[in-house]
């Protein structure tokens, strides 16, 4: 049995279904009929389309029932039949949902202005709103969903309305927003916001129709900062298009769901979508937020026994070639090299050979970077170091293992001498080859490095005392330019706390933007590797920019690398590009990471190489 929603919503991300009219009308119920009417002339067709949204990954599901107030249906000569088609969609819905998914009441506004705009009275509006309620509520909904409100006066009378009828069921309120980001009477969505946040008959406050996800993100940024109650985050699939008579919503379902990934990165609770929204955004909304917010409801790690005593932790200098650099504010020169596909480690430990002999600190080896399936890579860690006296930086994420396998991942790793660690969350499976994979995500990179930290001391996941200590360097992740800035530099601050030994940034384009970052994080006195991509070509830069999360490129790089007449002018251009950056944030920073386009060393090489002519040599 599903618990209770104000409970459920405290303990991670919801995703709801997409939108019923577009479903009806894609299926032939056009406007000239009531979409609340098929509930009883076709229900068979709204049950249909709940099970869809519910296969997709839909955790609560809103009843066909947005236009069923009197006011509406007496369009369509159904006003007397209110509590029959409300009683109805719940009754649909809720043969779909089962015993584990959430029933949600939808409804929308009267569809008549009300006074002091308009001639209808409050009174009469409250009414009508209390005679849908009042059949939702009798028939048995989970919550009540006040969505595609333009007038928040509206909206509070509607909620008002509904808490007379009942003071415990849960309540969404969202309003919905033009492309100016005010509602239709000019309000602020910052403003109406936060008077929905202190209406104490609210639980949940949010947006939803009219404008696209782009558009969504950006008004959530601008209110989030100032409501304290969940939020929730309902686009349109896009701008609606006209063809034909028709109306078309042109956002894919991989464009909704990296958008939610960032509205869930910015405080979203509650997750879904509106017109033009199908079963396919759903499913990849439903896939992305689910896996990158399992994460954040990290497994407890036991408190430590009081019979169990922490070990010192060895310090920095003494772990690692690389953890003596970081203590002695020495210059690292990181190079990114990805473990390879297929069985042969021959091509990588080549690249490493290349390295070792122009004296690089250490390389990096990604961990199934965006979510590919290559060699593992512990196994190239170990036998890079094997073959060569070049340190490396394993990265180890948690998308792939539990926490029992990460610990006995770890402490394996320490046993064969590996030492330095980036920790990151890591890339969905979605993002990779692999789509319909399962992300684990038992803890996100702040819980990992926190269990990392405990076994430094000598104690492990369930507090027990280890027979010695590990003596790993802690590195982690940071965005510069992430969407939700703040709570990326929040997360920095968290996995400081955590135990984290140094920061490796994204690739940095944005000089600014990163330099505002360092400001925000001084007071951590963490040291800092930028991530340095050089760019190959302008292509190069546009799938970067377009297709690798966390890449924002600034426009006059763009069209740098565009002027760029050949191959050898363009990479020379990206390698100078590099340089400059470096240049430019060398002063705050412990070194740098090159992420060397397609593997190739002697770009990288030119990126650090200490003189023009050096780099020169190596760029031809």
């Amino acid at each position: 049995m599903k618990e209770n929603f104000r409970d459920r919503i405290k303990k991670g991300v919801l995703v709801f279904d997409g939108g019923m009219a577009t479903m009806l009308y894609d299926r032939g119920v056009f406007f000239n009929r009531s979409f609340e009417e098929v509930n009883v002339s076709q229900p068979d067709l709204v049950r249909a389309i709940h099970e869809e949204y519910i296969r997709a990954g839909a955790e609560v599901i809103e009843t066909n029932s947005f236009g069923a107030n009197r006011f509406k249906l007496a369009r369509y000569g159904l006003e007397d039949r209110v509590a029959e088609l409300n009683e109805k969609a719940v009754g649909i819905a809720r043969e779909a949902a089962g015993d584990e998914i959430y029933v949600a009441g939808s409804v929308g506004p009267i569809g008549a202005r009300i006074e002091p705009i308009g001639v209808m009275k409050k009174s009469e509006a409250k009414a009508l709103y209390r005679e849908q309620l009042d059949a939702l509520l009798k028939a048995g909904v989970d919550l009540l969903v006040f969505e595609t409100f333009k007038s928040i006066d509206d909206l509070v009378l509607a909620v008002d309305a509904a808490r007379e009828l009942s003071t415990d069921i849960p309540i969404q309120a969202m309003f919905t927003v033009g492309p100016d980001s005010n509602t239709e009477e000019g309000i602020p969505a910052q403003k109406a916001a936060v008077l929905l946040n202190n209406h104490p008959g609210v639980d949940i406050l949010g947006i939803n129709c009219s404008i696209g996800p782009a558009s969504s993100l950006d008004v959530l940024l601008t209110f989030r900062e100032h409501v304290s109650k969940p939020i929730a985050v309902m686009p349109n699939a896009g701008l609606p298009r006209e063809h034909e008579g028709r109306v078309f919503y042109l956002a894919t379902s991989e464009y909704m769901a990296e958008y939610a990934k960032q509205f869930l990165e910015a405080g979203a609770s509650v997750i879904g979508g509106c017109c033009g929204t199908t079963p396919s955004h759903i499913r990849e909304i439903s896939r992305t937020v689910k896996t990158f917010d399992r994460g954040r409801r990290n497994i407890t790690v036991k408190e430590v026994k009081q019979e169990t005593k922490e070990k010192q932790q060895i310090p920095l200098e003494e772990r690692s070639a690389l953890g003596k650099k970081l203590k002695n504010r020495e210059w690292i020169t990181a190079v990114e090299l990805v473990p390879p596909q297929g069985t042969s480690l021959d091509p990588v430990i080549k690249k490493t050979r290349e390295l070792e002999a122009a004296d690089v600190s250490v390389i990096n080896i990604p961990d199934g970077p965006r979510a590919s399936s290559r060699i593992s890579t512990m196994i190239t860690a170990i036998e890079m170091e094997r073959l060569t006296k070049v340190e490396t930086v394993m990265h180890y994420c948690c998308r792939d293992r539990n926490l029992i396998g990460m610990q006995g991942d770890l402490l394996g790793a320490h046993a064969v001498g590996l030492r330095n660690l980036l920790i990151v969350t890591g890339d969905p499976p979605k993002v990779g080859g692999y789509p319909d994979v399962s992300g684990v995500f038992d803890v996100d990179s702040i819980g990992l490095t926190r269990l990392v930290n405990r076994l430094n001391h000598g104690i492990d996941l369930g507090g027990n005392e280890l027979p010695s200590t590990t003596s790993f360097v802690k590195g982690v992740g940071a965005n510069p330019v992430a969407t939700a800035i703040d709570k990326e530099i929040e997360r920095t601050f968290l996995k400081a706390g955590a135990g984290a030994d140094f920061i490796i940034t994204q690739p940095v384009f944005d000089i600014d933007a990163f330099l505002s970052f360092i400001k925000a994080i001084e007071k951590l006195k963490l040291p800092v590797i930028a991530g340095v991509w050089p760019l190959a070509s302008f292509r190069n830069a546009v799938f970067l920019q377009n297709e690798v999360p966390g890449v924002v490129i600034p426009d006059s790089l763009m069209r740098r690398m565009e002027k760029t007449s050949d191959k050898e002018a363009a990479r020379r251009e990206g390698v100078l590009i590099a340089r400059e950056m470096i240049a430019e944030m060398k002063s705050v920073i412990a070194g740098v990471q090159v992420s060397p386009p397609f593997g190739r060393v002697q770009t990288a090489l030119a990126v650090v190489a200490e003189t023009d002519d050096e780099m020169e040599e190596l760029v031809r």
